[in-house]
C-alpha cells in the first residue's frame, strides 16, 4: 500500500507542476480574541499566543482531534494516546502533565463556551474542527484571567457564515479507519444564517481491542439586526471505544503492538454521550460603552467505563468497583461590558458556572467460581452526588502610554465550592465539602520598538484547585472529602519578542518563561481502589519557546516550533511505588523531573503551495525523553517521526479536493504518550506505526 501511495504522490506532484502558479498574496497577521479586551493582532499581544488556522487544521486530514495540528504551537504538548477511550494528553509549559485522563490545568473553550468544568476537569472530544475558523492557544500568566487553571487556554473559534457552501467528504486509512463527513452553511435571509456539520468516524485501531466509533453533529445559527448579534450553538456526541490499556516496560520491549491481557479479560471500554446548547448575544453601542455581551450554556455528559480491576481487589469493603457510571449536568452564564476611551479599553464581567455529577460505581464481574463473568456490571459499590460551582468577577484594561507603549492590567477573583453527598454508606460516609477563594492579578507591558519589532513582559499569579476526583478520598483511608488538600498556586513571569518582515513573508516569536509553584498536587496513596492526593511542595517550570514562519520564492513556506522546558521538583517528598500503596515510602529527590514532561520538542513543516488549492508538504515531529513517574524510575525514549502529505484540486479552485497523507514514514517504534504514575506500571502507550490516509471532499 505504501508503494501505491508513493506513486500517487508522484502523480499529484506532476499534476501540480502542470498548473500555472498565481501571484502569491501577502500573508495576513492572524487576529485573536483570547486574552484581550477586543480583537487584536497576535503580533500586538503582550503574551505568547499561537493560532492554527482552518487550512492548518484541515492538513491533519481526519479533523478528529487537536493532536493532528497543534504540534505547530510551541510550549504546548497535545499527544494522542492511540486510545480513543481516553482523551488527549494535553499540557502547556508542564502544567496539566499529571492528568491520567481528561485535561487538567488548562482552560478550554469553544466559541466562548467553556469545555472546562468548574472543578477544573475538561474534555475536547466534542470540538467541531470541521466548522472551525481557527484555534487560539494562550500560554503563560494571562491564562489567569479565565479562571482557576495554571497552564493556558485553548479556544476554538468557529468560522462565520458568509455564503452558501455545501461539502461532503470521505476518508479512509490504515487499521480500518474510515470517515464520512458533511458541511452545509448558508445565509437564510438578511438576518439569519445557518451552518450544520456532521461526521461519522470508525477505526479498528493499530492494537488489538482498540477500535472506536464516533458520531458528532454540530449546528450554528446566527442572527444580526443592526447593532445586535446572536449566535446559537448546539452539538451532540456519541462515542464508543475499546480501551487497550497501557503496557509495562517488558511488554513494550517485547511487542509495542500488543494489548495487555487484562484489557481482553475485562473487555475494557468506554461509552460517552454529550449534548450541549449555548448562545451568545452581543450589542454594539457605539459610544464610551462600546459593547455588551451575554453568554449562556447548558449541557449533559454521560460516561460508562469498564476498568480492568481484579475481583480480589474489589473485595476490599471500601472499593468503589470496576465500572464507572457518570451522569454530569452543567450550565453557566457570563455577562460583560466593554468601554472605550481615548487611550483606554476596559472590560468588566461576571461569570457563574455549575456542575452536578451523579456518580455510581459497580463491580465489573458477576457470579463466582467457574461461572464468573468478567466485564459486566455487577453489584453497586458507589452512589454519590458531586457538585461544584464557581462565581467570578473579572476586569481587564489596556492603556496606551504614548504611541509605542501599551500596558495591560487584569484581575480575576472568585470562589469555588465543591461538595459530595454519599448515598452508599456500606463502606463509610464519604460526604464532605471544600471551599476555595482566589484573586489572580496579571500585568503586561508591550513596547513597539519598531514597526517590525514588539517586545513585551508579563507577570501573573495562577491558582489551580484540586478536582472533585482528587478531593474524593483522604490519604489516611478515613471517610469524607480530603479537606487537608490545598490548591496549588503559581507566580509566573514571561519575556518575549515578536518580529514580522515588512512584507509579512516571515515572522519570529520568542518567549522566555518561569513559573514557581507551591503546594504542587500529586498522588499520595493508591489502595482499595481509592487514589488520594497530597500537596508535595514547590516546583519550577522554566524554559524557552520559538515559533518561526518564512515564505520564500512565492510558493515555498517553512514553519518551525521549538520548545525547551525544565520542569522539576524543588522539595523532596515521598511517593508510592506501585499499587496497592497505603503509605508513600519512596523518596522523590529535589531536581526530579515532573512526570509526563519532556525537556525538548520540535516541529518543522516544509510546504510547496503553487496555488489553486494544491500542496505538497513534509512534517517532522520530535521530542525528548519523558518521565513516567515522579520518582523518575523510567523514561519513554525520545523520538522523531516524519510525515508527508499532498492535496490537489480537481477541475479548478472550486472543484473536488483529493488529499493523501503518510504518517511515521519510516515506521519508527516510539511511545506516543505515558500514563503518569500508573499504579500497575503500565506506563507506556505506543505510538502508531506507519499509516496512510486518503480522502476526497467535493462541493455540492
Amino acid at each position: 500500500m505504501s508503494h501505491g501511495l508513493a506513486g500517487l504522490l508522484a502523480g499529484l506532484a506532476a499534476t501540480l507542476r502542470a498548473q500555472p502558479a498565481p501571484a502569491a498574496e501577502p500573508a495576513l497577521e492572524p487576529l485573536v480574541v483570547t486574552g484581550s479586551v477586543a480583537e487584536l493582532r497576535a503580533f500586538d499581544a503582550p503574551y505568547a499566543i499561537g493560532t492554527v488556522d482552518e487550512e492548518a487544521l484541515r492538513a491533519g486530514g481526519w479533523l478528529v482531534d487537536l493532536s493532528e495540528s497543534l504540534a505547530a504551537v510551541p510550549g504546548l504538548s497535545v499527544l494522542h494516546r492511540g486510545n480513543h477511550a481516553q482523551d488527549l494528553q494535553v499540557s502547556s509549559r508542564g502544567f496539566g502533565a499529571r492528568a491520567g485522563f481528561g485535561v487538567r490545568g488548562l482552560r478550554l473553550y469553544t466559541d466562548g463556551i467553556p469545555a472546562t468544568m468548574p472543578d477544573g476537569s475538561g474534555q475536547v472530544s466534542h470540538f467541531d474542527l470541521l466548522g472551525a475558523q481557527r484555534v487560539e492557544v494562550l500560554r503563560g500568566p494571562f491564562s489567569a484571567l479565565y479562571g482557576h487553571g495554571s497552564g493556558g487556554v485553548i479556544a476554538l473559534v468557529s468560522a462565520p457564515v458568509r455564503e452558501r457552501r455545501a461539502e461532503a467528504g470521505v476518508v479512509i486509512g490504515s487499521h480500518g479507519a474510515r470517515q464520512l463527513r458533511g458541511r452545509y452553511e448558508a445565509p437564510l435571509d438578511e438576518r439569519w444564517d445557518l451552518r450544520a456539520t456532521a461526521s461519522a468516524f470508525e477505526t479498528d485501531g493499530f492494537r488489538p481491542h482498540a477500535g472506536a466509533r464516533r458520531l458528532l453533529g454540530n449546528l450554528r445559527l446566527g442572527w444580526h439586526d443592526g447593532a445586535d448579534r446572536m449566535v446559537v450553538h448546539a452539538h451532540a456526541l456519541h462515542q464508543k471505544a475499546d480501551d487497550p490499556l497501557g503496557l509495562t516496560r517488558a511488554q513494550y520491549e517485547d511487542d509495542p503492538g500488543q494489548t495487555t491481557p487484562q484489557a481482553l479479560d475485562f473487555d475494557t471500554r468506554k461509552t460517552t454521550r454529550q449534548r450541549q446548547l449555548g448562545a451568545q448575544w452581543r450589542r454594539e453601542h457605539g459610544g464610551v460603552l462600546s459593547e455588551t455581551a451575554l453568554t449562556a450554556y447548558l449541557g449533559q455528559r454521560e460516561v460508562q467505563q469498564w476498568l480492568a480491576v481484579p475481583p480480589a481487589a474489589q473485595a476490599n469493603p471500601t472499593h468503589s468497583g470496576g465500572v464507572i457510571d457518570l451522569d454530569r449536568r452543567y450550565h453557566g452564564l457570563d455577562a460583560r461590558a466593554v468601554w472605550r476611551f481615548a487611550s483606554v479599553r476596559w472590560v468588566a464581567g461576571i461569570a457563574w458556572e455549575h456542575q452536578r455529577d451523579r456518580r455510581k460505581g459497580y463491580e465489573n464481574h458477576a457470579g463466582s467460581g467457574a461461572g464468573q463473568r468478567l466485564g459486566v456490571a455487577g453489584a453497586l459499590r458507589r452512589n454519590e452526588v458531586n457538585a461544584a460551582d464557581t462565581t467570578d468577577l473579572y476586569t481587564q484594561a489596556e492603556v496606551d502610554l504614548g504611541e509605542r507603549v501599551v500596558a495591560t492590567l487584569g484581575l480575576r477573583a472568585g470562589r469555588l465550592r465543591q461538595r459530595s453527598d454519599d448515598r452508599f454508606l456500606a463502606n463509610g460516609d464519604d460526604s464532605g465539602h471544600a471551599r476555595f477563594r482566589y484573586a489572580n492579578p496579571v500585568a503586561g507591558l508591550l513596547w513597539r520598538a519598531t514597526p517590525q519589532w514588539n517586545l513585551y513582559a508579563s507577570v501573573g499569579r495562577g491558582f489551580e484547585a484540586p478536582t472533585l476526583n482528587e478531593l474524593a478520598y483522604r490519604g489516611d483511608g478515613s471517610g469524607g472529602f480530603n479537606d487537608t488538600l490545598d490548591p496549588q498556586r503559581s507566580r509566573q513571569l514571561e519575556l518575549g519578542a515578536k518580529w514580522r518582515a515588512p512584507d509579512s513573508a516571515a515572522g519570529l516569536d520568542v518567549a522566555l518563561f518561569r513559573a514557581e509553584t507551591r503546594d504542587e498536587l500529586a498522588v499520595r496513596t493508591n489502595t482499595g481502589g481509592r487514589s488520594s492526593y497530597a500537596n508535595v511542595g514547590r516546583t519550577v517550570r522554566q524554559g524557552a519557546e520559538l515559533a518561526l514562519h518564512w515564505r520564500w520564492q512565492r510558493t515555498l513556506q517553512a514553519r518551525l516550533a521549538l520548545t525547551w522546558l525544565d520542569a522539576t521538583y524543588r522539595d523532596a517528598f515521598l511517593a508510592c511505588d506501585g499499587a496497592p500503596c497505603t503509605e508513600p515510602t519512596v523518596p522523590v529527590a529535589p531536581g526530579n523531573r515532573i512526570a509526563g514532561t519532556t525537556p525538548r520538542s520540535a516541529w518543522l513543516e516544509l510546504a510547496w503551495r503553487p496555488g489553486h488549492g494544491h500542496e505538497l508538504a513534509a512534517e517532522w515531529r520530535a521530542q525528548g525523553r519523558t518521565a513516567v513517574d515522579d520518582v523518575n524510575s523510567d523514561f519513554a525514549a525520545g523520538y522523531g517521526v516524519l510525515a508527508l502529505r499532498s492535496r490537489v484540486r480537481l477541475g479548478g479552485a472550486s472543484g473536488p479536493e483529493l488529499f493523501a497523507r503518510i504518517d511515521n514514514l519510516f515506521d519508527r517504534r516510539h511511545v506516543g504518550s505515558v500514563i503518569v504514575n500508573e499504579g500497575n506500571r503500565r506506563y507506556f502507550e505506543p505510538g502508531a506505526p506507519r499509516r496512510w490516509t486518503l480522502g476526497l471532499s467535493w462541493p455540492l
